[in-house]
Parts: structure tokens; sequence; C-alpha cells
């Protein structure tokens, strides 16, 4: 049912205009005085009234409750492999593949999965999703780019007494978490609410820390488990070494003894490759590389004193600052000392003497950072002192490149992971330097101020792109690379191995002749002092004798050489007599030819 109202008008009424006309005063409403209203009238006089131009505003404040977020999720494994199977190691997952496909219900899968498997092959092989059609241009663009950096997250330390951030560990499965040891190494300096935590930061939430770890003694060094992401190790302050469990909480599942652990601060501590991922090794200032198994931190498992004589005392040990393992060689690994020297190890050696292969003197100070090249393990990394060097296996007396002496004093380094020729080092100004030695040889290609007070730590994710720095006040700055330092560049590998290899060849000449002049050097001094050792054997009569013969000998000597000048000199006299007579005997002939002439010329005038 429509419900329509129509309304009709004259065509002659539509627009019509209106029509006014004057009407007389009329009172629309009248309001009576009150007299009760009067009592209450007060005159002013003068009235003083002002006038604001500007609208009148109130200020009001509001501040939002903060959000307590919490992070929870499941930790997927590559390929779904049992957790005691090393996905890294081949013959492990050979024999495990060889008794899951024996299994019947993988053949069913297998067959159940084969069609749908089949049908996403082809869909793939028709078209690429994630093809780049202009990945060249971006790589172009990238090489134009010049090096910079960015600051990305900046994280403090949350207590009121700041700490130095003394280590820095990226998170293995995800850059998302880094593990940050928190101590002070400054000498009897410490006050006594100094908090001992360090923390687990989730870098999308900085400003407050993930898990909180609290150890017995401030932690010096601090490494996440390179295949069990759960499990962190730590070096405490005491020498004590302690590991955590983060589905466990804050604190430590298990400490070593005071009397089975290192004397002073653990400097270093390395996951190590095994199977059961569960070993590891730590180095420490008191001379002394320990070897740990987290399931047992009873008692090391093996001992070795850095005594570079060999004599395996301790008090004659040099004391570690930092260790370097690559996985790649399983059997050596090196170990930095406060005295500059770099020492080479071999774990499998038969004898503890044996297990110090060689040395290197590097640093006028401590080693503060040894890194092998991810990419040419032959060559490795030092920075001590004023500078940082990088050194061959093969040449034991001096480094094959260095960099320039800085003013302030260099506290750690590190090669990218991506590129051959690109390290980083900081400096105790709160200057971090990236150096690309194919571009540069003299300066650092890229020189950032990361803060005021001196940089103590550094560490790179795997990527390459993003550097964090740890501060003497606890603060770790991390920074995004631009591309151009993490993007391996055309034929770089070949040109870095080239440049070692020439510098490694020139290093070996230089020390080949150094050793043959010292060896010249030695001969003579050894001469001489059999000579000198000679000389003291002699009796005092022999040693008047002998001088009596030389000084006879040397009167000889200048008797017979005035006896032959003499006689040079008479028949020098004599060979002159005899030259000057024979030339009067030649002028006196051609005097009387000369008269005999004259006398016929004048006969032959006179008439």
């Amino acid at each position: 049912m429509e419900i329509i109202y129509a309304y009709t008008r004259k065509r002659s009424e539509f627009g019509r205009p209106c029509s006014f006309s004057d009407w007389p005063a009329k009172v629309t409403l009248d309001i009576p005085p009150e007299p009760s209203l009067a009592d209450d009238f007060i005159l002013r006089n003068p009235v003083c009234s002002s006038v604001q131009h500007g609208s009148d505003m109130s200020e009001h404040e509001v501040n939002t409750e903060n959000v307590k977020v919490e992070s929870r999720g499941v930790n997927h494994v590559e390929g779904g492999w049992p957790k005691d199977l090393n996905p890294q190691d081949v013959e492990q997952t050979a024999r495990f593949r060889k008794r899951v496909e024996k299994d019947e219900h993988f053949v069913n899968t297998v067959v159940h999965l084969g069609p749908l498997m089949e049908h996403c092959v082809r869909q793939n092989n028709a078209i690429d999703i994630y093809e780049e059609y202009f990945e060249e241009e971006e790589v172009a663009e990238a090489e134009d780019e010049p090096p910079s950096a960015k600051t990305v997250s900046v994280i403090r330390d949350p207590n009121l007494t700041k700490r130095t951030a003394t280590h820095l560990s990226w998170h293995p499965n995800t850059c998302k978490k880094l593990a940050v040891a928190y101590s002070s190494l400054e000498f009897q300096q410490n006050v006594k609410d100094m908090s001992f935590d360090s923390y687990i930061w989730d870098l999308e939430n900085p400003s407050k820390p993930e898990l909180v770890l609290k150890p017995s003694s401030p932690l010096v060094s601090l490494e996440y488990n390179p295949k069990d992401s759960h499990v962190l190790v730590g070096g405490c302050y005491n020498g004590q070494m302690a590991y955590w469990d983060t589905r466990k909480g804050g604190l430590p599942v298990e400490v070593s003894a005071v009397e089975v652990s290192h004397r002073d601060p653990v400097y270093g501590t390395i996951w190590l490759q095994s199977k059961a991922g569960t070993e590891c090794f730590s180095a420490s200032t008191d001379g002394q590389v320990l070897w740990w198994d987290i399931r047992k931190l009873s008692e090391p498992t093996e001992t070795l004193v850095l005594d570079i004589t060999r004599k395996g005392l301790l008090e004659n040990a040099l004391g570690a600052v930092t260790l370097e393992f690559e996985p790649t060689m399983p059997t050596k690994f090196m170990v930095g000392t406060e005295q500059g020297i770099v020492i080479a190890c071999n774990r499998k050696a038969k004898t503890p003497l044996e297990k110090i292969t060689s040395t290197y003197c590097s640093h006028h100070g401590p080693v503060y950072a040894l890194a092998r090249n991810p990419f040419y393990p032959k060559n490795f990394l030092t920075v001590g002192d004023w500078t940082a060097r990088i050194w061959s296996e093969e040449t034991k007396e001096s480094s094959v490149m260095w960099t320039k002496y800085h003013l302030s004093y260099l506290t750690d380094g590190c090669w990218s992971p991506v590129r051959p020729a690109v390290f980083f080092t900081t400096r105790s100004d709160g200057t971090l330097d990236v150096w690309d030695f194919l571009f540069k040889q003299k300066d650092p290609s890229l020189s950032l101020k990361v803060c005021d007070e001196p940089l103590s730590s550094l560490r790179l994710q795997d990527n390459g792109c993003v550097v964090g720095c740890g501060s003497k006040l606890g603060t770790v700055t991390l920074l995004e690379i631009s591309s151009g330092l993490c993007t391996l560049q055309r034929n770089e590998k070949n040109l870095v191995n080239a440049m070692f290899e020439r510098e490694t060849k020139r290093e070996k000449i230089l020390e080949a002749r150094h050793r043959e002049m010292r060896l010249k050097e030695r001969a003579r001094s050894e001469a001489q002092l059999t000579e000198a050792e000679s000389t003291l054997e002699e009796s005092p009569q022999e040693v008047l004798k002998r001088a009596r013969r030389e000084f006879f000998e040397v009167i000889e000597a200048e008797r017979t050489r005035a006896e032959t000048k003499h006689l040079r000199g008479k028949v020098k006299d004599r060979v002159g007599e005899e030259v000057a007579a024979e030339g009067e005997e030649s002028q006196l002939p051609k005097g009387k030819e000369e008269e005999e002439e004259q006398e016929e010329k004048d006969a032959a005038k006179e008439p």
C-alpha cells in the first residue's frame, strides 16, 4: 500500500513577489518590575571592565596506561629434525633419512602427498611469483650509494647505577632478540647496591627486558647456544661458569663450583661443535683455558695452562682476554692475551706442551678482539692498543696488513659475515669505524660517532646489516648499515684472496731477509765472543809475550817501509840525473852545425 500526498497550487501564484506594508508598534511581551530586587541593587562608580581579544583556553593532560606485552611462541626447527640431531651434520641426517624411509607410514604418506606436490610444482613452473624483474637495477643503485648507517634502536641499562655492556650475543634463529651481559670491570669501583642482573632484550619492545638473568656474580661474557636457542652460557666476574634455560626462568640451571672455576673474570666463552651441543670452553686472565660440559659443571673436562715456555707453570701463564674458535677448524683455537701475544693452540695434541703450536707478537697492550675471516680462515683480525691488524698463519713475525695509529684506544672489532673485505672496530672515544680495504686502506670507509662515552663491545647479526655497540654506561645502540657495506660485491672474493696472497708473500720475503740478517749478526757476535773468551784464557806471561811480539812486528814493518821509501827516492834522483845528462848531449851537436852554416853564409857574401 502506497500513501501519496498531492499538493496543488495555481500557476499564477508561482514566483509571486512578497508585498510588505507598514504596521503600528505592538507589544508582544511585558515583564513588570519586582520591588524586592531593588534592595539588591549596588551602584558602581566608576565601572572598570577588561576585554580579552583571544579565546580562553584550558589545559588538560591525558596519560595512557602502558600495555604490558609478553612474547610467547613455538620454536620451529628446520625440517622437523629431532632435538638430538644436528641438521648441519651430513652423516647424521643421511642415517636418519634411511631409517625413516624404511617406515611403511612414510611410504603411504608420500604416495598420498605426491599428486598434491606435483600440482604445486607444475603451478610453480608455469609462473614464478617470487621472480624479481629489476634486481640488476637495485644492485646498481646499491653500488652508487655512499656508505652510511642509521640508528635503529637504543637499549639502556634499566638500573640507576650504570654498568658496562661487556658482551653481546644475538639469538641464533631470529634477529629480534639480543642477550647483553652487564658488569663493572673497573678495579674496586663496584658500588654496594650495584645489580648483578643481565638481560635478554626483544627489539620490538626495547623499553622492558624480555627476561632477567640473575647470576651469583656479574656476567662478563654471555653466549647463545647455536644448536638450542633456549640455552645460554655465561662467564662470571668471580670466575664461575653458569648456564640458563630460558624456558625455566631467569635463575641459572647450574653453576660451577668456585674451587674448580677460574680465579679471575671469564672474558671469553665459546660453544663447541658436538653431537649433543652441550660442550663449551672458557678463558680467563688467570692464564687457564677450561673445557666444560653443561650437563656436568661440577668440574672441567680438560685444562690448558697458557705458558708459552711450555713448562706448564701457572705462575708463568699469560692472562687471556679473548677467545677465537672457527667451527670449520674444530681442533684449532686461538687466544688473545693481556701481554699483546696471540697464542695458536691445537686441542687434539697428544701432550699439554704440544697444544701451544705458535705465538704471534701482535700488539703493545691487551688483545681485545680476535676473529678469523669467515671466507679465508687462515687470515685473522686482531684489535689492540691503537691499531687493528690482519695476520696470516704462515707469517709469525709481522702482520700482512694494519690500520693507522688512532689517537684513541681501540676496544673491539669483528669481520663482516657477508663481505670478506669489510671489518668493524670500536674506539674509546665512542666512534664506530667500518673498514673496506678494497676501497680504502689508510682510512675507514665510514666513521660514526655513536656516543660520548667509550664503546666496549661489538656484535653483528648473521646477515651483516645490523650492528650492536655496547658502551661503558650500559647503552646498546643498534645501527643499520647501508646496503653497499653488507652486500657481496662482484668479484670481491677473488680480489681479497689475491690481496691476502700478495701481502703474505711479501711478508715472507721480508721475514727471510730479516732472518738472514739476524743470523749474520749472531755469527759476528759469536765470533767476537769466542775471540774475547780466548783472550781471557791466556796467562799474563803469554799476553806479555804476544804484546812484545806484536810490538816488534810493528817496528819491523815501519823500518822496512822507511827503507823502501828511501831507496825509491835514491832511484828517482839517479834517473833524473841521467835524463838531464842525455838532454845536454843532444843539444851540443846542434849548436856546432848552426855555427858552420853561419860561417858558410858569411864566406859566400865576401867578394
